[in-house]
């Protein structure tokens, strides 16, 4: 909200001062360190998301509150001092509020679903104190999770909760209720059983008993309309049985059988009172509940579907409709021309469930409102009388129209990024657990001559061959174990070799792995610039033994091994650099929905995080020009002391988020005649590799000394890290040669220290063993 004319030549902090209402900003303060160490360091900074406000040039005074993500790049002059600072900043507010707001929903959600907990411990002890016998049963084992006394006293001697129905009671293996259970569990089927013989023991190892039962099977569902259980209904009625054919066969014995069952009867009738009443009071709790609950629920009672109860989650999808006691096409006529009453009476006359998702209806919400399109996901449920006939219908309903939005706009910005992707010249894709592409970006087709589509659902040994595959399964069984994995290799493709830099990044959910992103970029050209950097490196030495008068020529071969490494490293730059662009520009042209997407964040770091690699490999060939074209550097009498703290105060963050253990010990080497920079550059790269590569399972310890030997000043480097193998010892001052992958890393870092020591006419060694860690040994010359 500025004009460039109105800011131009004037200091950051006057166009954008601090707000004076926020007491606990710390905004400008941040911003001033941030250009302070990108001038001190001569490295770009970021500030990830900070608070800063800024004035609003409608009010005076007034400031507006914004949250930014800032990038400040340095602008280096060929001495190495930094001319200008590129600043970059984001505006992300709208992210920062967005989670800000999906924070409190969480917080909602998880009071209703504490909520629900309650209601449904409230239901647990109105079972409980139920003068029926009852019992749940959970999955295909039928185990016992809820039963009630009534229940637990027709088995007092066993033990029940917790263990499936034919383990507690084992006797009815064999029994008719086996195939009864089994049945309402796979068909839902409600079964009522009247005076079944079914003997049992009460007690654990007891003789069998005949006993006669009532008992009702009914299937528990779950949200999905899946039988997930069965809930038992249960009464002993053997007293019954036997008095009743005691009377059939004592004829003599009527009257007084008669006396006693017409008391018996009116002790019954006094219990059903009671029972009666008590189904009235669970009733009311029960419409509580459902009043209660936090999802929209209704009753809809009789064939004609009067709403006979509405809870207020239900009433406040229709704020300006009057529902209570209406039939439904009464109170809604809108839906008489919808599926809504076909599906009402299917499952009126049919007595089956009816689950519909992400139903489209269209509907009023106010009275004499204007129809909008809403989409439902609801459960229509018969509801049975006594004599298990259907007189009315349950309904759960959820209104579902913002979620079936989101999907929509999540698949346009899925197109959108397929446009992003398929304008990349690298691989991009993801493979399942089963190593099967569910995505892949156009470069695919010119890589293995297939269309995308036909990429998708073959495995990555189908796509890319034999060969190729047999070098990266290693790599693809770690990524599917949920490591991170970056590798460099040459892969023997069908339609030729080519030397990638991939990056496999796992997909971890809910704490498994259920695939990995591939980002995969052809670096043929930059490993055979290097190979041939290489050959001519070996070329130059074999020539230097040989022919030791050849002094000149070989200064002539490594001043055109400079220019090919300054032009290789000035050429690259542009082209990375529009690429990096092109993706920020695509970046701004996404929907903020689609970058909140993990799927889209994971890519654009991945492209994000190639784009920087290869930028730091560029950045390595420059100073490896500036070393080699500037390798006598003026001599000043330096402080080792001095040196060694300013670089173990740089590593500072590093050596606290590690917990390594620093100990300096210089002892009387308290100066020496050598370039401050070069000498910097020796400690902080050995310093900081000996952090680095530390060893998982130990503490890290890293011990810098310093002594005079003979005619040389011995700087050393001690650490009890990863050690390196005797056979990588060789290489190990190759450029561009890394051993571990676990880090980051140019490979250029002990390239470098060596040529500084091979300049100043010094030497350096390294002991080192895997597993027990690394020395390293700088001879500098006193003279």
């Amino acid at each position: 909200m500025t004009e460039r004319e109105s800011i131009v030549g004037k200091s950051i902090f006057d166009v954008f001062p601090e707000n004076p209402e926020n007491h606990d900003s710390s905004a400008t303060s941040k911003l001033r360190r941030s250009l302070e160490q990108v001038f001190a360091t001569g490295k770009p900074h970021q500030i990830k998301s900070f608070r800063y406000d800024i004035p609003d040039p409608e009010r005076s005074g007034i400031f507006l509150e914004r949250f930014w993500c800032t990038t400040n790049t340095p602008v280096i002059a060929e001495n190495g001092n930094v001319i200008y600072i590129i600043h970059e900043t984001t505006n992300i507010s709208d992210e920062v509020k967005a989670r800000e707001q999906l924070n409190e929903s969480k917080e909602r959600e998880r009071q209703a679903l504490a909520q629900a907990e309650q209601q449904r411990i409230r239901l647990e002890r109105l079972l409980e104190q139920a003068p029926a016998a009852f019992a749940m049963l959970e999955g295909p084992a039928f185990t016992y999770s809820v039963l009630n006394n009534a229940y637990q006293q027709l088995f007092p001697g066993r033990e029940l909760v917790g263990l499936p129905l034919f383990d507690a009671l084992p006797e009815l293996r064999n029994q008719v209720v086996y195939d009864i259970i089994h049945n309402v569990y796979n068909t839902g089927e409600t079964f009522e059983g009247k005076e079944v013989l079914i003997p049992v023991a009460r007690y654990k190892d007891q003789p069998l008993e005949e006993i006669y039962w009532n008992f009702i099977y009914q299937a528990l569902y779950d949200a999905d309309g899946k039988v997930t259980g069965i809930l038992i209904f249960a009464l002993d009625v053997t007293e019954f049985l036997v008095a009743r054919r005691q009377v059939e066969k004592t004829a003599s014995a009527l009257q007084d059988l008669n006396r006693k069952l017409e008391e018996r009867v009116e002790d019954r009738t006094k219990e059903l009172r009671v029972a009666q009443a008590d189904a009235l009071n669970k009733k009311q709790q029960l419409e509580s509940l459902f009043m209660q609950a936090p999802s929209a629920i209704c009753i809809l009672d009789g064939p004609d579907h009067i709403y006979q109860l509405v809870n207020p989650v239900y009433q406040k999808i229709f704020p300006g409709r009057e529902l209570l006691g209406k039939p439904l096409l009464e109170a809604l006529p809108e839906l008489e021309n919808s599926t809504i009453p076909e599906i009402l009476k299917m499952v009126y006359q049919a007595g089956e469930t009816y689950v519909a998702g992400e139903l489209p209806l269209m509907l009023a919400r106010h009275e004499g409102g204007p129809l909008e399109q809403i989409y439902w996901s609801f459960t229509y449920q018969p509801r049975h009388n006594g004599e298990g006939k259907v007189d009315g219908i349950l309904v759960f309903a959820h209104e579902v129209t913002n979620q079936v939005e989101v999907r929509k706009t999540i698949e346009s910005s899925a197109q959108q990024l397929r446009l992003v992707t398929d304008s990349l010249p690298v691989l991009i894709s993801y493979l399942n657990k089963e190593e099967k592409y569910k995505f892949a970006n156009r470069a695919y087709e010119s890589w293995f001559n297939m269309k995308v589509e036909d990429v998708l659902d073959k495995t990555a040994l189908e796509v890319v061959g034999v060969k190729a595959y047999d070098k990266a399964k290693a790599y693809i069984k770690r990524a599917l174990a949920g490591e991170q994995v970056n590798y460099e290799t040459a892969m023997p493709y069908p339609s030729g070799v080519r030397y990638t830099n991939t990056s496999f990044v796992p997909d971890v959910r809910d704490g498994e792995v259920a695939g990995f992103y591939a980002l995969i970029s052809d670096v043929t050209e930059q490993v055979e610039s290097r190979m041939a950097l290489e050959r001519r490196e070996q070329e130059a030495k074999a020539m230097a033994e040989k022919l030791a008068k050849a002094n000149q020529r070989l200064m002539q071969t490594n001043n055109d091994l400079d220019n090919f490494i300054y032009t290789a490293s000035h050429d690259l730059k542009a082209p990375i650099s529009n690429i990096e662009m092109l993706v920020e520009e695509l970046l701004v042209e996404l929907p903020a929905e689609s970058l909140d997407q993990k799927e889209v964040s994971t890519i654009i770091n991945m492209i994000r995080g190639a784009i920087g690699r290869f930028k730091k490999t560029i950045s390595s060939l420059t100073e490896i020009t500036k070393l080699q074209k500037d390798n006598r550097e003026t001599l000043a009498t330096v402080s080792i002391a001095d040196v060694v703290s300013e670089v173990v105060l740089d590593l500072d963050k590093l050596i606290e988020k590690t917990g390594t253990q620093i100990e300096i010990a210089v002892g009387d080497c308290t100066t020496a005649s050598f370039s401050e920079k070069n000498l910097r550059s020796i400690i902080y790269n050995l310093l900081s590799n000996a952090i680095k590569y530390r060893h998982p399972a130990k503490e890290p310890r890293v011990t810098v000394s310093c002594e005079i030997k003979q005619d040389y000043l011995l700087v050393q480097v001690q650490d009890n890290g990863l050690g390196i193998g005797s056979k990588q010892q060789a290489r190990l001052f190759t450029m561009f040669r890394r051993f571990h992958d676990h880090v980051e890393g140019s490979g250029v870092g002990l390239y470098m220290v060596k040529r500084i020591i091979d300049n100043a006419g010094g030497k350096i060694e390294v002991s080192s063993e895997e597993g027990v860690g690394s020395i390293f040994r700088v001879y500098i010359p006193l003279s």
